[in-house]
């Protein structure tokens, strides 16, 4: 019994050894045969999109830098980054910060004036009674009149100046000046560039002055890129955009073209033409500043054509060619009419009807 199943065993081995090596053989052999066969791509009828892409980011339309008029260092601060803020509201308190030298010059050109403007007094009243009496013209007492006038004017110009230096607030022709700074325009705070006890430098005519914080209008928004110079040619002002933000996946946000620079830039030694969009839609999301984003300008669009892979199609002397498969086997070349491409797929305008083969180019190896 046992030398009998031994031998079902051996022979159980032989067969398998004989027959998995041929059947191997054969579906080899079978799917050389259908790799080796003819490929070929159907006319089909869909939407071809010619597209030109900008690179860029989301920008307010105008960003605002908020500055001081007022030397001193910050004192309160009474909004923060993110903050929503009306035209005309309280942002930071300017606190005056003199030097001991500034201060006692103040001082002493208020005593000064203080000083001239007494003399002045006493002495416009003894040419009133001089005037009373007829012994000086009345063209001398209005000159006079008129020095008195300028050192009262002198002396008030001293008294305010030296107000905002020890109190930074003072009330000039019913109108109050002081030290608060307030937010020029109705927006979002986008960066507070400085902290409690920093210095202000003013703005002059002569000095930009330390920028305080950045403000703009976040429902005003565009997008600034550049695009490619072989791009350039082809888009113009008005041309629908969708935009594409890195950080919004699946967001398709609208706009326009609304301008288009006559100046090329020179990156990573590409020529590029810088863009702005317009944007008209953005899908009820919420945009910040600074966003990554790509803009795919809509140059032309065409829906429901006849196309083909443009990588099966022959150029030679500006005509378009395929190859259709024939039952004798070898292949007919046939002349298209092509159309719109978007570098992937091509619309065929004549030649082709839909559902019809055309062959794939054959793939040269490398030897």
């Amino acid at each position: 019994m046992a030398r009998v199943k031994k031998r079902i065993i051996i022979w159980v081995i032989v067969v398998l050894v004989i027959t998995v090596p041929i059947a191997f053989f054969v579906l080899n052999a079978r799917k050389s045969n259908t790799d080796n066969g003819p490929k070929t791509v159907e006319v089909k009828r869909e939407t071809i999109i010619q597209k030109a892409l900008a690179v860029g980011s989301i920008e307010p339309v105008d960003e605002i830098a908020v500055k001081s008029k007022i030397s001193g260092v910050v004192g309160k601060l009474f909004a923060d980054e993110g903050d929503f803020v009306q035209a005309g509201a309280p942002l930071l308190e300017v606190k005056p910060d003199p030097t001991p030298l500034e201060l006692a010059e103040a001082k002493r050109d208020v005593e000064l004036k203080s000083i001239e403007l007494e003399n002045l007094k006493r002495e416009l009243g003894r040419q009133k009674e001089l005037k009373t009496r007829g012994l000086i013209s009345d063209q001398e007492y209005e000159n006079l009149e008129r020095i008195f006038d300028e050192a009262k004017l002198r002396h008030q110009i001293s008294s305010e100046r030296l107000a905002l230096l020890e109190k930074g607030k003072v009330r000039i022709a019913n109108t109050n000046i002081e030290t608060v700074v307030k937010a020029p325009i109705t927006g979002y705070i986008l960066q507070v560039a400085i902290n409690q006890g920093d210095p202000v430098v003013p703005l002059t005519s002569y000095q930009a002055g330390t920028d305080l914080m950045k403000m703009a209008d976040m429902n005003k928004l565009i997008f600034k890129g550049t695009v490619d110079e072989i791009d350039v040619g082809k888009i113009q002002e008005g041309l629908p955009v969708e935009l594409q933000i890195g950080a919004l996946p699946g967001k398709e946000i609208k706009g326009k073209v609304s301008l288009i620079s006559l100046k090329a830039l020179k990156e990573d030694n590409t020529t590029v033409f810088p863009v702005e969009i317009t944007i008209t839609d953005k899908q009820e999301s919420t945009l910040r500043a600074g966003f990554s984003a790509n803009a795919n300008i809509i140059i032309a669009k065409k829906q429901d054509v006849l196309t083909i892979p443009e990588r099966v199609i022959t150029f030679r002397n500006d005509s378009a060619f395929v190859h259709l498969p024939s039952p004798e086997g070898e292949p007919k070349e046939r002349f298209i009419e092509t159309g719109l491409s978007d570098a992937i797929q091509i619309q065929v305008i004549s030649g082709l009807n839909e559902g019809d083969k055309v062959l794939e180019k054959k793939v040269k190896e490398i030897i």
